[in-house]
């Protein structure tokens, strides 16, 4: 009966778990147990091999984080062959005998010379230990503290990128793994160059120990003459040394292709053959020179005429690539023209203009690296998401990015290429915001959205601030919410005529109906944009999209003029609109107009080209806005947020005055208050004076 593959995967899966630790275990206790000669055979060759799969493994791979358990592997290759060492040691020193491969190696491979075997030792030591793991190590080095400097700057790529919609969450989140995974590889690999120096030095140390040590006990325990001695134990012993020391140097030079090599479509072998074989003329003069030299009297002809005419012959058989694939380029004639930096496709993309951007100076990087904890990106997509369930505007993607012309400490706010706001964040301090703030050192400010008097304290005194009365917000919090405001305040420019439309399909997915009615029969997509930016200019949700759009199905049969398409949608809201300026014990403030000045401003209303307006004389108008300030600046000293009501007639032409003058003030009518709502007047406004 067949087992079925994931029943398999299982078993190999629970194999692996219990094999690699019961395998390290072993080498522990191979430190301390003794090991028959066979067994030794075995392991010894075991570990030539498996040292020349981790070096063949390590020329195969593409980029460095394929093999990222090579570190890892590095310390228990490492530790077996000292392991390995041990336990020959003991054979050679207590037997006179430490199997087979290490009896061949003293006599086949240095030819039963001691002499011959101590040089080629020396010399397989100086490549391993001066050549390879020096600079294995030093390259290690290097490459895990550039990986380290790039990090801050590959993660702010990542969310930029994230942010401008050119990739989605899960993808961000993969790059961000692999920037962090290739940082804790150059690291750990900056640690396993350190072992395979060790290793090399410790091969150097137990061979001199073992040369000294077999060379005493001959002479001294057993009697044997000295040349006996030395036929005896040191030949074992340098035998001993080059069994360790082929697997090491195998192990080194694997080090240094990891540390080496560069991130690429193929293997090394590949890349060998292609980098080399790009052009002829190289090869040609290769050829040629090895030719020349046969004109050198006294050198031999031979290898030289068959060397040079080895590369000659290829040279010939070569055919020359250019660095871009021609096939590539006339199956995709675009890929060329979008790499060249001026072509137009390049051009139309640095001229593309990002409806929202956040530009941050170079020591506020720390607020967006969230590898140093910065939550600043975090706290902007809980802001959009905020907003959207607030006003029912989906912002655009926040493009966030360091600029490093910008003042230290200094953060700006672009809104559809221009400059929106600017403040500033120093590092290491928080926002104290209150007025009794002078015992505490710092510089004075204001806070960005309300104007408040506020003070940069270092960040170690923020308990000192808090216990002066001080209400105390951190750098993050400091930059969200001053963009919150610029959105709050900019809402409709930030509404786009695609965002109109997918907010349409949105509705239409659930309400079929009320879309194919409104539009495109009745008004367009441009005419439902201005209806709903008009709403977001007044501070009015437009999360309600489905009474909106019922609403505006009506009221489009009879005008489509824009002051009564917005009316006719804030009268179907009705009492959602007053209900944010509801108290949390069901009080709604309102300042009211008195009816006769009421009606002389009904009577003053003129058609205009952009909607109704009030035609009034500058001092009506004068004491219209002087009696509404002095009612919200006493509604304000009482922590107060009050409306102004009026008649729906008089509405529209009354809100646009008011909101170029008290842009603080909303005006709401009669029919938009709050059915629910306890209604407590501030105060009558009159063609005279306010009246309290």
């Amino acid at each position: 009966m067949a087992v079925p593959s994931s029943r398999k995967g299982d078993r190999v899966k629970k194999m692996t778990k219990v094999a690699v630790p019961i395998g390290v275990v072993s080498i522990i206790l191979m430190l301390v147990v003794p090991l028959p000669a066979a067994v030794l055979d075995l392991l010894l060759g075991f570990n030539i091999t498996g040292s020349l799969l981790i070096l063949l493994v390590s020329m195969q791979i593409r980029r460095p984080l394929e093999f990222s358990v090579f570190p890892s592997l590095v310390l228990i290759a490492t530790l077996m062959r000292l392991a390995l060492n041990v336990s020959s040691t003991r054979l050679v020193l207590s037997d006179g005998y430490a199997g087979k491969v290490i009896e061949a190696f003293g006599h086949f491979v240095i030819g039963g010379s001691l002499i011959v075997g101590l040089v080629i030792f020396v010399i397989l030591t100086i490549i391993q230990f001066v050549v390879i793991t020096n600079g294995a190590g030093r390259v290690a080095e290097v490459g895990a503290r550039f990986t380290l400097d790039a990090m801050p700057g590959k993660q702010m790529a990542i969310d930029a990128d994230l942010n401008a919609g050119l990739i989605n969450e899960k993808q961000a989140r993969k790059r961000r793994q692999e920037v962090t995974s290739e940082a804790d590889f150059y690291g750990s690999m900056d640690g396993a160059s350190k072992f395979v120096k060790g290793d090399a030095i410790a091969s150097i140390i137990v061979t001199l120990i073992n040369l000294i040590g077999g060379f005493a006990i001959g002479v001294i325990q057993r009697g044997l003459a000295p040349g006996e001695a030395v036929s005896t134990y040191s030949l074992l012993t340098v035998g001993d040394g080059l069994v360790s020391q082929i697997p090491a140097l195998l192990l080194s030079t694997a080090t240094g292709l990891i540390v080496t090599r560069s991130a690429s479509e193929g293997d090394m072998g590949q890349d060998l053959l292609k980098q080399l074989g790009r052009n002829r003329m190289p090869v040609r003069i290769a050829g040629g020179a090895a030719l020349a030299l046969c004109l050198i009297p006294g050198l031999p002809k031979l290898p030289f005429l068959l060397v040079g005419g080895l590369f000659l012959l290829l040279s010939f058989k070569m055919t020359e690539t250019s660095d871009v694939d021609e096939t590539e380029d006339d199956a995709a004639p675009g890929a060329a023209l979008e790499a060249q930096p001026d072509s137009p496709e390049a051009i139309a993309e640095r001229m593309r203009v990002d409806p929202l951007e956040l530009e941050v100076a170079f020591d506020l990087v720390e607020l967006v690296d969230t590898a140093r904890g910065g939550d600043l990106l975090d706290r902007v997509k809980a802001l959009r998401r905020k907003v959207a369930m607030d006003t029912g505007l989906v912002i655009p993607l926040v493009r966030t990015r360091d600029n490093l012309d910008l003042p230290a400490s200094q953060y700006v706010i672009w809104l559809n290429g221009v400059p929106a706001a600017k403040g500033t964040s120093p590092a290491g301090t928080v926002l104290a915001i209150g007025d009794h703030l002078d015992g505490l050192p710092g510089k004075p400010t204001r806070e960005p959205v309300f104007g408040l008097a506020a003070k940069w304290v270092p960040a170690e005194l923020q308990r000192q601030a808090e216990m002066a009365g001080a209400t105390v917000v951190d750098r993050s919090s400091v930059i969200t919410t001053h963009l919150a405001e610029v959105v709050r305040q900019n809402a409709s420019a930030l509404l786009g005529r695609e965002d109109v439309r997918l907010l349409i399909e949105m509705v239409r997915r659930s309400h079929p109906v009320v879309v194919d009615e409104l539009t495109p029969a009745l008004l367009t997509t441009g005419e439902v944009q201005r209806v709903l930016q008009a709403l977001l200019d007044e501070d009015v949700s437009i999360r309600d999209l489905v009474r909106i759009f019922e609403a505006l199905s009506l009221r489009a049969k009879t005008s489509t003029d824009l002051d009564g398409l917005v009316e006719a949608a804030r009268s179907a809201l009705g009492s959602a609109i007053s209900h944010p300026y509801v108290t949390p014990d069901e009080r709604l403030h309102v300042i009211t107009l008195e009816p006769g000045f009421e009606q002389r401003l009904l009577e003053s209303i003129r058609q205009g080209a952009d909607g109704q307006v009030l035609a009034l004389d500058g001092h009506t108008v004068d004491v219209l806005v002087r009696g509404c300030t002095e009612l919200l600046d006493e509604a304000e000293r009482m922590s107060l947020s009050p409306v102004l009501v009026c008649s729906p007639q008089v509405r529209a032409p009354l809100s646009r005055l008011v909101r170029q003058v008290l842009p603080r003030l909303s005006v709401i009518s009669y029919s938009e208050v709050s059915r629910t709502a306890q209604i407590e007047s501030l105060g009558v406004v009159s063609g005279a004076v306010a009246i309290r």
